[in-house]
């Protein structure tokens, strides 16, 4: 059986559909159909886009990605839309609130709502429920939202910090190097550095500002939000460092800096 076969037998499945059902629907005969999810016979671009409507899963998934090794949590989700190769607001749609005036608010994921929102993200009705409050100095026609951080493998950022990120639509916009806010299924809200690998292997290699923890890849299919990082409140200053402590810190931001552009290099 072919990847594609082996996905439209799956989502056919767990739509309840039968082969004549789906045949009917596509305008195809249902042998041929048949003959798809057996690897028997491969369609053409005019019937693969015709599969990817109608099970609104995009094309690249339906032939590069083996769905039947996604978790339940992960198969949901691709059916409700969070295919990291369909881009738009139709594909990608955030929940969101706004105050009397129509602007839209900031909510707080505070460190108690982030196993819930790890889940409830997607939720309108889980996102009413998180505090929300403005700040002047950010613009309007954005949208962000602050997730408070805890552990230490964005030091010299406090731990219980409150980042701020602005939501980024397009996933291969992230730029290598900067600092980003990403939602996934399995870690929940993590806070790192990201190289953008999206486009080769469809994945975000992530790295720490602390040296101590070893950059790690975070599959694309894992991913259900990014959030630039635009600023943070803490309550803590940032410790003092005397010569030594700074040096041996700097000695490993450039190892760890060599290492990145030693990966980088064809």
């Amino acid at each position: 059986m072919s990847l594609f076969g082996a996905n439209i037998k799956l989502l056919r499945k767990r739509r309840r559909r039968t082969q004549a059902d789906v045949a009917d629907a596509l305008q195809i005969k249902r042998s041929t159909l048949s003959g798809y999810e057996n690897g028997i016979a491969e369609p053409g671009l005019h019937t693969l886009i015709r599969f990817s409507n109608y099970f609104q899963v995009a094309i690249d998934s339906l032939v590069k990605i083996d769905l039947t090794t996604l978790s339940q949590s992960e198969l949901t989700q691709l059916e409700r839309g969070y295919d990291v190769f369909l881009k738009g607001s139709n594909m990608r749609v955030l929940a969101t609130t706004v105050d009397a005036g129509n602007n839209e608010n900031i909510e707080l994921v505070p460190e108690k709502a982030k196993a819930g929102y790890q889940r409830g993200f997607a939720d309108p009705d889980f996102i009413n429920q998180l505090p929300v409050f403005q700040l002047p100095f950010l613009p309007r026609e954005k949208k962000f939202r602050t997730f408070q951080i805890s552990g230490d493998s964005m030091h010299p950022i406090p731990d219980g910090a409150y980042v701020t990120g602005e939501y980024i639509q397009d996933w291969f916009d992230a730029k290598d190097g900067q600092a980003y806010l990403i939602v996934t299924l399995d870690e929940g809200v993590v806070f790192k550095l990201v190289e953008n690998k999206l486009k080769t292997t469809q994945k975000l290699t992530v790295h720490s500002l602390n040296p101590l923890y070893e950059p790690y890849d975070i599959p694309a299919r894992q991913v259900k939000e990014i959030w630039r990082f635009t600023h943070y409140i803490s309550s803590e200053l940032p410790e003092a460092e005397v010569p030594g402590e700074s040096l041996v810190k700097t000695v490993a931001q450039l190892k760890q800096d060599v290492n990145l552009l030693k990966k980088q290099l064809p």
